[in-house]
C-alpha cells in the first residue's frame, strides 16, 4: 500500500525571479501599484504616461517577477543624447519621483532589478524622493551591493502635521486660531457671499482644474515668476494633473478645497489622500483678499475635513517653513535627488563629477525651493 506524502515532505523550490524590460509603459505597473505601501498607489500606469505626454521622454519599463507574478515596476524616460544611455523615472516633483514595489518584495528582487538596469542604461537619475522611501531605499542599497556609483544631493527637508496626535493634547486647532479665523471671515464676507467647497476628481477634471488655474493666473506666481511653476496653469503643470486625473482610481485620490467670493474663485488647496495621509500639494488665493487671510481660512477648514474623515498626518513638502510652522507642522525626512551610475566609466566618471553634482542642490541651512505655493 502506497503511503500518501505529507505536504510538507515536498521539497519546496525557491521562487522563480526573472527581469523583463518592455518597449513603452507596461499596464503591469497598475497591479504593482494595488500592492505597494498605501503612500505609493497613486503610482500607477497613468500617472507615468501623463508624465511623458506632459514632460516628455522615451518610456521603457523594467519590470521584475516572482514566479511570475510582477513585483516590482520600473519605468524609467531616457534623456539626453541617445549614446549617454541616461534615464529617469518620470513623474511629476509633487508629492515625490518614485516607482511601485510590493511591500514584500525581496533584496533579491531589487538586486536582480539594478541587474537588468545596468543593461539598459549606464546612469538612473531619481527623485526627489524622501529619505527612507521604501522602493527608493532598496534600490539604492542594491545598486551599493551590485557595485554602482551612488551621487546624492540635498533638494530641501519636508514638513509633516500630526494632525491626531497635536488633537490628541488638545492644541490643534488652537482656540486663538479659531477665533481669529473667524474674525478674518466676517471681514472677508463683506467682499461678497462666501461659498467652501470641496472637489472630487471628477469635479477637477470637469472644470475644477480650470478654476483653480484661474486663481495661481492672478497669484503671486503669476506676478513674480514666468508661471512655469504653476500647477493647474496651461503654461505651467496643468497637462500633467489633468492627464493623471483619466485614471479613475487617481482621481479618486485628488481632492481640492475651493472658496469662491460671489462665484468667483479666490483661494484653493489640492490634496492627494491616501488612506489616512494627506500629501498637500498646492495651495494660493487671489492677492486682492489677501488681507483676510484667504488661503489660512481654507486650510484649516480643509484640514478639520480631513481628520473628520479619519486623515491623520499631512504631509506639506518643501519650502515656506513659515505658515507650515505656525499650522504646526514640523521638520520631516530630507528630500535628495539621486543618481545611479553603474560600475566601469560611469562610476569613474561619477568619482569626477561628484562634488559638481552635490554642490548643484541646496546645503541644508540655505532657503528651499518654493515645492507649494503659500495659501
Amino acid at each position: 500500500m502506497t503511503k500518501p506524502m505529507l505536504l510538507s515532505e515536498f521539497t519546496r523550490l525557491p521562487p522563480a525571479m526573472r527581469a523583463a524590460a518592455f518597449d513603452g509603459l507596461s499596464a503591469l505597473i497598475d497591479v504593482v501599484a494595488e500592492a505597494a505601501g498605501e503612500r505609493h498607489r497613486f503610482l500607477r500606469y497613468q500617472w507615468f504616461a501623463a508624465a511623458i505626454a506632459a514632460y516628455g521622454g522615451r518610456a521603457r519599463t523594467l519590470i521584475v517577477e516572482r514566479d511570475g507574478y510582477p513585483v516590482i515596476a520600473l519605468p524609467l524616460a531616457g534623456f539626453g543624447p541617445e549614446a549617454a544611455r541616461l534615464a529617469a523615472i518620470p513623474g511629476c516633483y509633487w508629492p515625490f519621483r518614485g516607482f511601485p514595489a510590493c511591500a514584500d518584495a525581496s533584496d533579491e528582487a531589487f538586486d536582480i532589478l539594478v541587474d537588468r538596469l545596468g543593461q539598459e542604461v549606464n546612469g538612473l537619475r531619481v527623485g526627489p524622493s524622501y529619505d527612507g522611501d521604501p522602493a527608493v531605499g532598496r534600490l539604492i542599497a542594491a545598486a551599493r551591493r551590485r557595485g554602482w556609483m551612488v551621487l546624492d544631493r540635498f533638494v530641501a527637508d519636508s514638513y509633516l502635521l500630526d494632525m491626531a496626535a497635536a488633537q490628541s493634547q488638545g492644541s490643534w486647532p488652537r482656540a486663538s486660531t479659531l477665533k481669529k479665523n473667524r474674525f478674518h471671515e466676517k471681514h472677508l464676507a463683506e467682499h461678497g457671499a462666501l461659498d467652501w467647497r470641496f472637489l472630487s476628481g471628477g469635479d477637477l477634471a470637469a472644470g475644477g482644474f480650470d478654476q483653480l488655474a484661474a486663481i495661481e493666473q492672478k497669484s503671486w506666481i503669476a506676478a513674480r515668476t514666468d508661471g512655469s511653476d504653476a500647477k493647474f496653469t496651461r503654461k505651467g503643470h496643468g497637462a500633467f494633473w489633468r492627464q493623471a486625473a483619466a485614471d479613475p482610481v487617481i482621481a479618486e485620490m485628488m481632492s481640492a478645497a475651493l472658496l469662491t467670493v460671489d462665484g468667483a474663485p479666490a483661494a484653493f488647496s489640492f490634496d492627494l489622500d491616501l488612506g489616512s495621509f494627506k500629501y498637500a500639494i498646492a495651495n494660493s488665493y487671489d492677492p486682492a483678499f489677501a488681507k483676510h487671510s484667504p488661503g489660512r481660512l481654507l486650510y484649516y477648514r480643509n484640514l478639520v475635513r480631513a481628520l473628520e474623515k479619519g486623515m491623520t498626518q499631512v504631509d506639506w513638502g518643501a519650502g515656506d517653513s513659515g505658515y507650515k510652522s505656525a499650522i504646526g507642522a514640523e521638520p520631516g525626512p530630507a528630500i535628495r535627488d539621486w543618481l545611479l551610475l553603474r560600475p566601469g566609466t560611469p562610476s569613474m566618471l561619477g568619482h569626477v563629477l561628484k562634488g559638481m553634482w552635490r554642490r548643484s542642490g541646496q546645503a541644508p541651512d540655505q532657503p528651499t525651493k518654493r515645492a507649494h505655493a503659500d495659501g
